[in-house]
């Protein structure tokens, strides 16, 4: 049963969050809107669109990324405005511990933790497919690809010198087809490769070039042949244009680095797992996204104890002194995580550790700061 103490120390962490939440939202509603404006006019994106596939969504979105921080700040705005105001001291000196004041604390960040769970697993992957194709439709800049190489299904690598999304056109599109014994069969190299509009399995190639191998062992496996000469047989074939069928997507090539945002978790996993067999290496990208979504929601506990064992105690400087130790103690936190990252992202650190490292650092920061607060 929740005593008055915890009912008054939850109901200001939580009051204390979400308005600090509204006004930072706030703010960045308006400094995104007074970039964005001129292209949602340019483009004729439509007000509904704007305030409730867009806005909405990304209210939701970065609200929920930074919510982590601004339980931080939260918690040291509050607690050290009460020790300012001499509540924290009664509290102490009525003969309660220090941890049985650090419950309510305990009981809003789980609330809060758990909120941001749900949102990262179930909502969130949903909210970000409504903004990111409103995205798409209305100002995000052209998709450039670049030296792409991937392994499909079949034994087939297929790569390319360059994309570009605005003209939807694949420039030296080559696919190299390799039978079980490793042996090219296939190669097909165009010029230019785009699917055509409304069938996406469908190309249109021009300047093609196209040498079909058979090998007559695979025809007469009882036939030894002694010749390596005349083991097998070559087909040159050259059109200009060609329409043909492809086990593959322009999606499948082409893909932005957040599109991991708008999947589920069931999804992603499935994601990452195609784009291993493909050789993609933005795979340690999608995998931080995938491991962030239970993280982050798990460093609002190390993140409150820091806050409340760094604020609790009344200093001469005033909330403003405890603010500025809660700002440094989460830029070095972002610092760390960016640190991390991109180690993961460019050395093969494994993301799952890159992604939990800072939470770790910072939680035996946390005990050894909640060990010398006041008591």
């Amino acid at each position: 049963m929740l005593k008055i103490l915890d009912r008054y120390i939850i109901r200001k962490f939580l009051s204390t969050f979400f308005f600090m939440l509204g006004v930072i939202m706030l703010l960045a509603m308006v400094f995104d809107v007074a970039e964005r404006l001129p292209e949602f006019i340019n483009n004729q994106a439509p007000l509904k669109a704007i305030v409730f596939d867009y806005y909405f969504n990304f209210l939701l979105y970065y609200g929920n990324t930074f919510s982590s921080m601004i339980i931080f700040i939260s918690v040291i705005w509050f607690t050290a405005k009460m020790a300012q105001e001499a509540e924290i001291i009664p509290m102490l000196n009525s003969g309660r511990p220090f941890t049985r004041i650090l419950r309510p604390y305990m009981i809003a960040a789980t609330i809060l933790m758990l909120m941001s769970l749900v949102l990262n697993h179930f909502v969130l992957p949903r909210a970000n497919r409504v903004r990111l194709d409103f995205e798409e439709s209305f100002y995000r800049d052209r998709l450039l690809v670049e030296n792409y190489h991937a392994e499909f299904p079949g034994n087939e690598l297929v790569h390319y010198a360059s994309y570009n999304s605005q003209e939807s056109i694949i420039n030296d599109f080559v696919i190299e087809r390799y039978d079980n014994k490793n042996r090219l069969i296939h190669f097909l190299k165009a010029r230019t490769a785009m699917v055509d509009s409304g069938k996406t399995n469908y190309w249109h190639l021009t300047d093609v070039f196209e040498r079909k191998i058979t090998y007559l062992d695979s025809l007469k496996p009882n036939l030894k042949i002694q010749s390596k000469v005349f083991d097998q047989k070559i087909q040159l074939i050259e059109e200009h244009q060609k329409d043909t069928i492809l086990p593959y997507k322009i999606e499948d090539m082409a893909i932005r680095d957040n599109i991991a945002e708008a999947m589920t978790y069931t999804e992603l996993k499935q994601f990452i797992r195609k784009e291993k067999e493909k050789g993609n290496s933005n795979v340690p990208t999608f995998e931080i996204e995938l491991y962030q979504r239970t993280s982050y929601p798990f460093a609002t506990y190390v993140l409150t104890l820091i806050g409340v064992s760094v604020s609790s105690r009344k200093k001469r400087g005033g909330i403003g002194v405890n603010i500025a130790i809660g700002l440094l103690f989460v830029f070095i936190y972002i610092f760390a995580m960016k640190v991390t990252t991109v180690a993961a992202t460019t050395v093969g650190f494994p993301p799952v550790a890159a992604v939990w490292i800072p939470n770790v650092i910072f939680g035996i920061l946390a005990i050894f700061l909640y060990r010398i607060a006041p008591k």
